[in-house]
């Protein structure tokens, strides 16, 4: 059997942690910049906020309902998912983090335990431990556990938010309630493939011929339905390196010259290095973008990426800040006023696994002073030690004017309660 567990709505739900008061009443989350709802919780969707909602667009419609509106804390959320799932994993050692509020729980040779009463245990232990709520879905595959924990969210007070599917009968009734465009794995495209075939359900998607769900769907749609049929084909997924990183943003004001998005784009590519850097891979090859606002019809419009591919693979900031300012000089226009750019890595290497070249090769110097630079970093805070490319007097900071405290990863920002 497999169990997921699911924290509900859950970047609102660790802002009511340390705000009571806000219990029962409509909040969303905004993304970087406060630019859109990337968060809400169910009472800021009774009240017709959508995801995906520019704040901007918005704000009538919060000050009408009283929305209360906050920054990403993204620090706050993923130590509150830490705790979460350190609790979810004492109830099993198979446990595979599915994202930061979801995650799978193995349960072998969990054959005689009562595992109603384990979920409910679940969600009594996270809920006391955390404050998070949860939802836990158990049946004998991911797939089906997925639609069991749909279920205990639909239903909380029929299921106390724990729904099993362990028969035949509660198999089909529930791929007979689920619609197809809600089958975890089929996205939009799938789901209108899947219609114009009559398909409207879970379980009309089970009785597709094998052949058709194939060719249409690939190998992955094919397994995905055998384990909506109740037969294990996806089973727990180790953690695995990142494919490709980003790091992109919008500028605090428009950027007209080289100079200045140069400083920008060599930042970018050192947060990249980064991040390669912790899962110890080199990058061959990165992609460079930069783009006006669209929004400013005013203003004429220039939108443009340059991909290139490195001449040797690395991860030091010093080469990557240097092949990315390279990039954008091939891309850059003057008379534009420039509102993002960013830079995707790609093409990964682990770091003990690079091919030496005959002619070019990455700086062996570089991997020492990386790790130095890192470690002062990390204990000193970021952005402490940087290239001579970026603005030494700048420290990036996103536009957070919701923004809650820290609470559980900043001393200075700790809870205090007065008595």
């Amino acid at each position: 059997m497999y169990a997921l567990i699911d924290c509900n709505n859950f970047y609102a739900s660790c802002e009511r942690v340390f705000r009571p008061d806000l219990n029962g009443k409509p909040i969303v989350v905004l993304s970087n910049n406060d630019g859109c709802v990337i968060a809400r919780s169910n009472e800021a969707k009774a009240v017709g906020v959508p995801m995906g909602a520019p704040a901007f667009e918005f704000k009538e419609l919060f000050k009408q309902h009283q929305v209360h509106v906050f920054s990403a804390n993204f620090p706050l959320y993923g130590d509150m998912s830490n705790r979460v799932m350190t609790l979810l994993g004492e109830y099993s050692p198979e446990i595979e983090v599915y994202s930061i509020d979801e995650a799978f729980l193995k349960l072998t040779g969990f054959e005689y335990f009562d595992l109603q009463a384990y979920g409910l245990d679940m969600v009594k232990r996270v809920t006391k431990g955390t404050g998070i709520p949860i939802s836990v879905g158990i049946a004998p595959t991911k797939a089906l556990a997925k639609v069991a924990n749909r279920i205990a969210k639909k239903f909380p007070k029929e299921t106390n938010a724990t729904y099993i599917i362990d028969s035949e009968e509660k198999r089909i009734k529930a791929l007979k309630w689920l619609k197809v465009e809600d089958i975890w794995g089929i996205g939009r495209q799938s789901a209108k493939k899947l219609r114009d075939q009559g398909v409207r359900t879970a379980y009309d998607f089970t009785n597709m011929n094998d052949s058709w769900v194939q060719h249409q769907l690939s190998i992955v749609g094919l397994r995905l339905k055998k384990d909506l049929l109740g037969f294990p084909t996806l089973d727990l997924e180790d953690i695995k390196a990142k494919k490709n990183i980003a790091t992109t943003r919008s500028f605090e004001r428009p950027l007209t010259e080289l100079k200045d998005l140069k400083e920008r784009v060599a930042t970018f590519a050192v947060s990249c290095s980064e991040k390669l850097r912790k899962q110890h891979s080199c990058c061959a090859a990165m992609m460079v973008f930069i783009h006006t606002n669209g929004f400013r019809k005013d203003l004429p419009q220039y939108s443009r990426n340059i991909s290139v591919k490195l001449p040797f693979p690395s991860n030091s900031s010093i080469e990557l800040a240097k092949f990315a300012t390279q990039a954008l000089e091939r891309i850059y226009q003057p008379g534009f006023a420039y509102k993002k750019a960013g830079v995707i890595i790609m093409n990964f290497v682990q770091e003990d696994q690079v091919q030496l070249s005959m002619f070019e090769n990455s700086n062996p110097k570089h991997a020492s002073l990386m790790k130095a630079i890192d470690v002062l970093n990390q204990r000193f805070g970021q952005q402490k030690v940087k290239l001579a490319a970026q603005d030494q007097k700048r420290v990036w900071k996103m536009r957070q004017e919701k923004l809650s405290q820290r609470y559980t990863t900043n001393l200075n920002e700790i809870i205090t309660i007065k008595i």
